[in-house]
């Protein structure tokens, strides 16, 4: 157990950041091992309800992988992957409308509201918040790309002191149709229509590693300019570069940080956030 003056010492450390941070706004992309946890559920909600609290701006973005696969599971429906997205036939696209917008999205949203935050959820249709087309003329079937983001009705919740939770169904702009969105890409351009001070992505690793069999590798701060040479070094490969081009297209949208982080390890966005320590890797611009 920390001593009185260890807890105090915590909180002077996190004076200066709660001083830069308040009144900005933080888009956290929740997913992975945070999710499927108990236990990490309630720390990440407990970190995002402390960051609110403090008058930081907190918008959730969430994705439903596993939930998503049970449901299909349930109906004895195969789930396909075609480089690394869901293959979104329509029987699936219901399923993903059903689960995130539903069942995941309002989980969440009672969770926090339990544990004394204040959250509203909102799914990707509402209000045309994310408009999308078909992704390279239906390789991966009814999944979008994002081609509008209308963030006024997350900026009128967090006008109104709330917590949005926002699932990652976009409405169809060149079809009467429902998109599944990839839900890291969906926080990338919802961060930067917001014009987010930081991204959060919460992922099943450390950060980016040069070795990735060794977490001791961890490379703390990369800049822009050096994030094509990680991935013709391999440093950056498979699932992490489509998520490394997103933190990079969050950067050019005009969001000063993000931050890929490890869900696994509890509080992590508090530690990253609210610490001189920091835990996971930082992307930002700069030579």
């Amino acid at each position: 157990m920390a001593s009185h003056e260890q807890q105090a010492q915590t909180l002077v450390e996190a004076l200066p950041y709660i001083q830069k941070f308040t009144g900005k706004t933080v888009v956290v992309k929740y997913g992975g091992s945070a999710m499927v946890s108990e236990e990490l559920r309630q720390n990440v909600m407990r970190d995002i309800i402390l960051l609110s609290l403090v008058g930081i701006r907190v918008v959730m973005v969430h994705g439903g992988g596993p939930e998503i696969n049970s449901m299909l599971h349930k109906m004895n429906h195969q789930s396909k992957f075609v480089d690394g997205l869901r293959y979104t036939d329509r029987e699936t696209m219901d399923v993903v409308q059903g689960v995130l917008c539903g069942k995941v999205n309002k989980d969440l949203v009672s969770q926090i509201n339990r544990l004394g935050g204040n959250a509203l959820g909102l799914c990707g249709m509402d209000g045309a918040l994310f408009e999308a087309e078909l992704l390279e003329e239906g390789k991966y079937g009814l999944v979008g790309n994002i081609t509008n983001v209308n963030p006024r009705l997350v900026e009128n919740a967090l006008e109104n002191h709330y917590i949005p939770v926002v699932s990652t169904v976009a409405q169809g702009a060149d079809a009467d149709t429902a998109y599944n969105i990839n839900a890291d890409t969906a926080a990338a351009k919802l961060a930067a229509a917001l014009k987010a001070e930081k991204l959060i992505l919460l992922t099943d690793v450390r950060g980016l590693l040069t070795d990735p069999e060794d977490e001791e590798t961890l490379i703390r701060v990369v800049r822009l300019h050096e994030i094509s040479a990680l991935i013709e070094k391999g440093v950056v490969t498979g699932g992490m570069i489509p998520k490394v081009r997103c933190c990079v297209d969050a950067i050019n949208g005009g969001v000063e940080r993000v931050h890929i982080l490890d869900g696994r390890i509890p509080h992590s966005i508090l530690i990253e956030l609210m610490s001189d320590k920091g835990i996971g890797t930082m992307i930002r611009r700069g030579h």
